[in-house]
Formats: structure tokens, sequence, C-alpha cells
């Protein structure tokens, strides 16, 4: 493996070292959704189920609703595949980071920024896995730079990649000051701080935002929840809205109406800095 390079200290021979050179290391492509086929199906039948019971709720027409609710279920694995790139992407910031925090000790040691990433590097291998992002990223760094690669060069590559605004102002700071300055290691904790104020302001509003979501899901979902009861248990006072074509043209609006107000509430519940 690549990354033992950089951990042990086990002594290898020079063959050894000249084949794990040769070896390429995969890039993370962050654009790509790491969502598996079980992870569609489940995204597919989600979608089925919302859109077959909402359909059959305003319509009563089954074939409508199998067939819209397979279109449903289409559109929700795409959605799915999206948001779990978010979650990715997310989840990536935590773990830059602690490499930023982790870099930062060591920097405050006296260490160079290189050694500062192997101290790094040692420090994560005890929290995150090593097919986790962060330990990938570190290892191609570090590779990278064993081939002459600039450190910049490489935070430039990791940022343009992941596409996250923190680590696009990391790299272009660093890039600035790489072999210029001696205030890396105060430039490294200053972008943490950043980072640590930027997430507690996002814990912050979304806890304040937990209430009126769930206020906004109530609201949305009631009128489904009355059609329904009415409908079933109504004694032939919703028949009109089923069989007339005023009925369904009342219907298709108050359809058209449920969708606007449900895309706008997911919209405007998520608040980004």
């Amino acid at each position: 493996m690549e990354d033992n390079l950089f951990v042990s200290t086990r002594e290898e021979t020079p063959s050894q070292r000249g084949q794990k050179d040769r070896q390429p290391m995969a890039v993370p492509d962050y654009a790509v959704s790491p969502s598996g086929p079980a992870d569609h199906i489940l995204a597919f039948l989600i979608g089925f189920a919302a859109g077959f019971a909402v359909l059959f709720i305003f319509y009563k027409i089954l074939p409508l609703s199998l067939v819209g609710g397979a279109l449903v279920g289409i559109v929700n694995i795409f959605a799915a595949a999206q948001n779990a790139v978010h979650k990715r992407l997310m989840r990536l910031r935590m773990e830059f980071y602690d490499l930023l925090e982790a870099m930062s000790v060591a920097m405050r040691a006296g260490n160079p920024v290189l050694k500062a990433l192997l101290s790094a590097r040692q420090d994560l291998s005890m929290i995150y896995p090593e097919d986790s992002d962060i330990m990938a990223e570190l290892n191609l760094i570090l590779s990278r730079f064993n081939n002459a690669v600039p450190l910049s060069k490489s935070f430039m590559d990791f940022a343009r990649r992941s596409g996250l605004e923190d680590v696009e102002s990391f790299a272009s700071i660093y890039a600035t000051i790489e072999g210029k300055s001696g205030r890396a290691d105060e430039i490294i904790r200053e972008t943490q701080q950043i980072i640590a104020d930027k997430m507690e302001i996002e814990m912050e509003i979304d806890t304040m935002m937990t209430a009126a979501k769930s206020e906004v899901n109530i609201m949305l979902f009631m009128p489904l929840v009355i059609l329904l009861i009415i409908g079933y248990a109504g004694a032939g006072f919703m028949d009109a809205l089923y069989t007339t074509p005023l009925g369904r043209i009342v219907a298709t609006v108050g359809l058209i109406v449920f969708v606007i107000s449900f895309i706008m509430a997911r919209k405007f519940s998520n608040v980004e800095l």
C-alpha cells in the first residue's frame, strides 16, 4: 500500500519502492455519487411510494398512480444521488477541518508543513479508515510531493476537485505564501478557526430551523391527510372531485400547488453560508 510509505519505519528495498511509485493512485472524484445499486433501489421505492400515494389521493386512478409513482421514483434516484454527493462533501469538509487542526498542532511544535502533513496523517489514521476521502487526499498529496509536485499544486487540485470554498481559500493562500513566509502555521490556525466559526453558525441556524421545518412538513402533508380522510369517510362528499371534469381540473390545480409548495419549502429551508 502507498500509505505505508509514510507511516512505517521499516526499511524497504529500492525495487519495492520503485514498484510502489509505479502504482497509480486513485484520484477521488467528488462529482460522482457514492451511492450503490442498493441505494438506487431504495431511493426508487421511496419515490414510487410517495408519488403513488399522492397521485392516488388526488385522482384515484390506479394506472396513472402507478406510472406517476414510477416516474417520481426515477427522479428520486437522481435526487438521492445528488444528496449523497452533498453529504460526502460536507463530511470531507469536516475531515479537512480535522486535518488543519492536526497540522496546526504539529506546526506549533516547530515542524515544517511537510512534516506537519506526515504527523497529521498519522493522527488522522487513528480516526478515519484508510478508504476515507481525507486519507486518500493525504496519500495523493504526499505521493505527488515525492514526485517533485509542490504542495501548493496538490492543494489547488484538491480544491478544484472538491469545490469546497474552505479548501479553495486555504489552497489559494498557501500557494501565495509557499516558500516566501514563515507564517504558514499562523495561516493554518486562522483558516481552521474560520471554518470552525462557520460550522458553529451553521449548526445554530440548523437548530433554529428545525422547528420551522417540522411546521412546514405538517402544513404540507396535512391537506393530503384531510383529503384522504374525507375522500374515504365522507359518504360521497368528494365524489365530484373524482368523477367530473371540473373536479379533475380542481384536483390538478391542487396537485400543482402542492408540488410547488413542496419544492419551495425544501429550497428555503436549506440555508448555506
